[in-house]
């Protein structure tokens, strides 16, 4: 299985498949992560009336045109959520579920996180609480856990949990939750009440950049970036949503193609 590619793209919407298409035109070895295209707010949208060369068509549509581009280009698909990245040097690491990637440059396409984090879900990341079962689940095996999801994947991981010996407590997505602990979580609060965990698995679509890439600059909740689509952390550019307003379809797709460039030259400057 190939696990080193030129550039990581993080994203699956316009963005995405405008920069993937450019690297794969340049030469460069490129993986896209993706979730799943029923995930994405451009999906979601009745009718698309305002993009070039196109007709109106449902955001469904579009987005089957952008997913099939990408299937298309020649770049290893990766479905899943991009759970960490890990900068190392003069490349990085991408963590994928429980699959491990890396990339010379990291391009972040992965529009907003509009879910805002539960109280408690920052402080103990990693202390109590995690985004991926398959990948932590042993060090919770024959104790209790919770299950905070909704959809396929929250099932898959409770039943995962299920099977090597947890006790499963499962919450739906929607609700008002709190977590609480001391050196690490060891309570989910839901409705009033306390349930008493050892640890939290909290199954979302996507994981906001904000905690994917350490050291990463942000102006006005959105990614910090110059005109080349740099942020500040060298290697690693983003296009689309993530950098802020305007949420548009021509603006996506003109930052995903400037960013791609930019990884190329960057790519190339370390060759020197």
């Amino acid at each position: 299985m190939d696990t080193m590619f030129d550039v990581i793209v993080i994203g699956g919407g316009a963005a995405a498949a405008s920069a993937v298409m450019t690297l794969k035109n340049r030469g460069k070895t490129v993986a896209a992560v993706c979730n799943r295209a029923e995930t994405s707010s451009l999906y979601k949208a009745e009718w698309v009336t305002n993009y070039p060369g196109l007709p109106p068509m449902s955001g469904a549509e579009l987005t089957a045109l952008f997913r099939r581009q990408l299937e298309e280009s020649g770049a290893k698909i990766i479905t899943g959520r991009a759970l960490s990245v890990m900068p190392m040097g003069t490349s990085f690491g991408v963590a994928v579920g429980s699959e491990y990637y890396m990339c010379t440059a990291l391009i972040l396409a992965a529009g907003i996180t509009r879910e805002k984090l539960y109280p408690g879900e920052g402080e103990y990341l990693g202390m109590g609480v995690s985004y991926c079962a398959t990948c932590d689940g042993m060090l919770y095996r024959g104790k209790t856990v919770a299950v905070v999801g909704s959809g396929e994947e929250a099932r898959h991981d409770a039943d995962f949990l299920e099977g090597i010996g947890c006790r499963v407590l499962r919450f739906e997505q929607n609700g008002k939750y709190e977590i609480r602990g001391g050196i690490k979580a060891d309570t989910l609060v839901f409705a009033g009440q306390e349930h008493k965990v050892d640890g939290i698995f909290i199954i979302k679509d996507t994981v906001s950049v904000t905690k994917l890439v350490p050291g990463l600059v942000y102006e006005n909740g959105a990614v910090a970036v110059d005109r080349r689509m740099a942020t500040s952390v060298p290697g690693v550019f983003a296009a689309g949503d993530c950098t802020g307003k305007p949420f548009q379809l021509a603006k996506a797709v003109g930052e995903g193609n400037v960013a791609a460039l930019s990884a190329v030259d960057y790519i190339a400057g370390l060759k020197k």
